[in-house]
């Protein structure tokens, strides 16, 4: 089993590409080798492959890097499935992640994530939690997503440690997280992954 992200940028040509370009190759180069396991392809989509304990992690990993510039979102969809033809380029590989992904993308309306499977019952589950945490993260700041984004980048900081990064006070990174739902979020993907591991 693997997972396939499909995504593409909401607002991509009312913002400098320069900034959300490279912001983004940034998190994809972490992931894994161009173009074998991630593209960016007409101009503002791109394709990763990934394992599906880590998809939804960097899924919201990637909605925080793209958040952090003004008036940008991304629009992710995570399929997960097989994988039967492998390819120089991860667009032109196939398999049941790649459709399921493909299919969960072209289902995105008011969603920007959602998942899609082989296992109904997980799917419905995971996407109305999902549904929920849009709440808060479709309005995080650009501050609020630099914040998430370093929290999710480096673990093993704490508060202070995390102040001290952005020069802020310890009160000032515990509201932050708090405003972007941060520990909700850890939870949600905590349990993800705990069923990630169970289905696959």
């Amino acid at each position: 089993m693997t997972s396939i992200i499909t995504g593409d940028i909401i607002n991509s040509k009312e913002s400098n590409p320069k900034n959300w370009l490279n912001a983004l190759k940034g998190v994809l180069n972490n992931c894994g080798n161009e173009p074998k396991q991630w593209e960016i392809y007409r101009g503002d989509s791109f394709q990763l492959e990934i394992k599906p304990e880590n998809a939804l992690e960097t899924g919201i990993l990637i909605k925080a890097t793209i958040k952090q510039f003004k008036n940008t979102d991304v629009r992710i969809a995570i399929g997960i499935g097989d994988k039967i033809y492998t390819s120089e380029k991860i667009t032109e590989a196939n398999g049941t992640a790649f459709v399921n992904s493909g299919e969960c993308f072209e289902q995105l309306k008011k969603n920007t994530l959602a998942i899609k499977s082989p296992f109904t019952a997980f799917d419905i589950q995971i996407n109305i939690m999902l549904e929920l945490a849009q709440l808060t993260m479709n309005n995080w700041t650009a501050t609020t997503a630099k914040l998430v984004k370093a929290a999710l980048e480096n673990p093993d900081l704490n508060q202070k440690e995390l102040a001290k990064h952005f020069n802020k006070t310890q009160g000032n990174i515990s509201q932050g997280l708090k405003r972007s739902g941060f520990d909700e979020i850890l939870k949600m993907i905590h349990y993800y992954n705990s069923q990630i591991k169970t289905v696959c």
